[in-house]
């Protein structure tokens, strides 16, 4: 970056943690992460890295007019995005966030990242105020991360998975009388605080969703 006179840098899958140890300083939630995927120069020149992904889909549910704080929450994955979002519903003040994944060690790891985290069971699907999916599961196939009957009324049910836009989860949370939320959310309102970090001002999210509407389906 410095060589090129890049002023800003996106990072994907699989470079986040890589760039999190070459950074200059990490912001509050990456380093509680250890995982970047945003770099951005601070006035002295030092690269600062951060991470936007969870602040962006804490920004999708407040959109919708969804409230985080005093909620019961349950995260279906332990990988970096579940993490991601643990650690910013826990900043926003979720009452309990159970967190359900195959490997339980992995889980483990993730609840350190919230005070109020928790290993979860599928138990903790139903009795969930708002289930958010962090895996892949649903991503360009019909597959579904959790028994759909354990679905009910009254929840809010997110995917972070963003194309298809609707998932199968998202089809059997509908049906089962549930409030959903798609991944192109989290997608938008990460690359809005994106921009903030890069150029100081605040870019419109709804022209931003627009856009990335149309890109999908041009791709179909």
């Amino acid at each position: 970056m410095r060589t090129l006179g890049i002023a800003g840098l996106s990072v994907t899958t699989p470079h986040k943690e890589a760039v999190a140890a070459a950074v200059d300083e990490l912001a509050p939630a990456a380093t509680s992460l250890r995982s970047v995927n945003t770099v951005a120069v601070d006035e002295d020149g030092r690269l600062v890295g951060h991470s936007t992904d969870g602040d962006g889909f804490v920004a999708s549910l407040t959109e919708r007019g969804i409230v985080v704080a005093g909620a019961a929450v349950t995260v279906l994955g332990a990988g970096a995005a579940a993490r991601s979002v643990i650690d910013a519903m826990g900043r926003a003040g979720a009452r309990r966030i159970a967190i359900v994944n195959r490997t339980s060690a992995n889980a483990a790891s993730a609840a350190t990242l919230a005070d109020s985290a928790v290993v979860g069971s599928a138990d903790d699907v139903g009795s969930a105020d708002v289930l958010v999916n962090a895996t892949s599961v649903g991503m360009g196939t019909d597959e579904l991360p959790c028994d759909s009957s354990l679905l009910r009324s009254g929840q809010v049910v997110a995917d972070l998975v963003y194309h298809p836009r609707e998932t199968a989860l998202l089809r059997a949370a509908r049906d089962a009388g549930a409030s959903v939320v798609d991944g192109l959310g989290m997608l938008v309102h990460q690359a809005v605080l994106q921009q903030e970090l890069w150029t100081k001002r605040r870019p419109d999210a709804a022209a931003m969703r627009r856009a990335a509407e149309a890109e999908l389906a041009d791709r179909g």
